[in-house]
C-alpha cells in the first residue's frame, strides 16, 4: 500500500483543463518533486494534494483513505507556500505555535516545542522577533517549522526557495534536505529548477501541459529522458540529426559526453568522429561551454570541457577540432 496515491486526477479551469488524469503514488518517507515550467499544472496538483483545489474527476488516497474531498485541516499535511505566509503582527513563537490547539498543547509544551522547533533550524534566540526582523532565509525556517509543528503526515512545499537569493537558495536547500532526512518525513515539492529537484529529490515527476512526461530518480531522468521534452527539460543536451547515425533519427547527447580534440590524422579516423568549428566559449566556473558548427554551417551544438583540459587543449577560436560521441551517450528520439 502506497503512502499516498493520486488516481486518474482530472481538473479544469473554466475553458482549459489544467490536469489530464493524472495518476501517481508516493512512498512513505520519500521525497518528490513536481518538476516542470510555469502553467504545466504542478502548483494545481499540489493544491488538490492539499485539499485547496477539488478535481473534476479521480481521487486522492492517504494510507488507503479517500481524503479527496476532506478539508485541508482534517488532512493533517503542512504547507510551505512561495511568500512564507507567516503573520506580520505575530512573534516568531507565536508565528509556530499558531495551528497547536488542544488540550494536548499546554502552554509549557508549546513553548517546548518552539524551542525544540527553532533549535531544529539553527534560528534558537529569535522566538520573540517579528518576521519584518529576518531575514528572507530566516522567514523561509520559521515557515518550515510552523509547517512542522503539528508532526504532520505529509510535507507539501510550493517553491519555497525561489524568492531567496542564489547562495542562499542553495544554502537552504541542503539544509531541507537533512531536516527531511532527520524527521524522516514525506516530502512533495513544486519547484520549475531542474537543478534544485536534481539535488533534492528522490523522484521527479516532470510535468508538461497538464500531463505526466516522465517519474523517474534524478539520476534515471539525466541519463536515460524518455522523450525529448524530458531530456531538454532536464538539463543541457544537443539534438542532432546526422544522417550516417542512428538511422537518421534525432540523437540527444548532454553537453559533457561531447569529447572534443585536436584534429590530427590518429582522431579523424575513429568512429562516431566529425570535423566541427569552434564559434565561442564561455567559463562556466569549473567548466567551459563551447559552442561548435559542424561543416554543414548551420547545426550547432555545446560541449561542456573541464577547465584545465580546456586550458591543457589550446583551444582557438574559429579554429577546426574533432569531436567524437559515442553510441552508450546518445539517447534516440523518434
Amino acid at each position: 500500500m502506497s503512502f499516498l496515491s493520486i488516481e486518474h486526477v482530472i481538473k479544469d479551469y473554466e475553458e482549459y483543463r489544467a490536469l489530464h488524469g493524472i495518476s501517481l503514488s508516493i512512498e512513505r518517507g520519500e521525497f518528490v518533486c513536481f518538476l516542470g515550467p510555469s502553467g504545466c499544472g504542478k502548483t494545481t496538483l499540489l493544491n488538490i494534494v492539499a485539499g485547496l483545489h477539488f478535481p473534476e474527476q479521480g481521487k486522492v488516497c492517504c494510507l488507503d483513505e479517500d481524503i479527496t474531498y476532506l478539508s485541508p485541516a482534517k488532512r493533517k499535511f503542512g504547507i510551505v507556500f512561495q511568500n512564507y505566509a507567516l503573520f506580520p503582527n505575530l512573534t516568531v513563537a507565536d508565528n509556530i505555535t499558531y495551528g497547536l490547539r488542544g488540550k494536548e498543547w499546554s502552554k509549557a509544551r508549546r513553548n517546548e516545542r518552539v524551542d525544540e522547533l527553532l533549535t531544529l533550524i539553527g534560528l534558537p534566540h529569535i522566538a520573540f522577533r517579528y518576521p519584518v526582523e529576518l531575514s528572507g532565509g530566516q522567514q523561509q525556517r520559521v515557515a518550515l517549522a510552523r509547517a512542522i509543528a503539528n508532526n504532520p503526515r505529509l510535507l507539501l512545499l510550493d517553491e519555497p526557495l525561489s524568492a531567496l537569493d542564489a547562495k542562499v537558495r542553495v544554502t537552504l536547500r541542503d539544509e531541507l534536505k537533512v531536516l527531511q532526512r532527520k524527521l524522516g518525513i514525506t516530502v512533495i515539492m513544486v519547484t520549475h529548477d531542474q537543478e534544485e529537484a536534481m539535488a533534492l529529490a528522490d523522484r521527479i515527476v516532470v510535468m508538461n501541459e497538464g500531463r505526466i512526461e516522465q517519474v523517474g530518480t534524478p539520476e534515471s531522468l539525466y541519463l536515460k529522458p524518455s522523450n525529448r521534452f524530458v531530456g531538454e527539460f532536464i538539463g543541457s543536451m544537443n539534438m542532432l540529426t546526422i544522417p550516417q547515425w542512428a538511422q537518421g533519427q534525432t540523437i540527444g547527447v548532454r553537453y559533457e559526453q561531447v569529447l572534443v580534440r585536436p584534429a590530427t590524422e590518429e582522431v579523424l579516423v575513429l568512429p562516431y568522429t566529425l570535423v566541427v568549428r569552434i564559434v565561442a566559449w564561455h567559463l562556466m566556473g569549473a567548466f567551459y561551454r563551447v559552442e561548435l558548427l559542424m561543416s554543414d554551417q548551420s547545426t550547432q551544438l555545446y560541449a561542456d570541457i573541464p577547465y584545465q583540459h580546456f586550458l591543457d587543449q589550446k583551444l582557438a577560436e574559429h579554429s577546426l577540432v574533432a569531436i567524437t560521441i559515442a553510441p552508450e551517450s546518445w539517447c534516440v528520439f523518434p
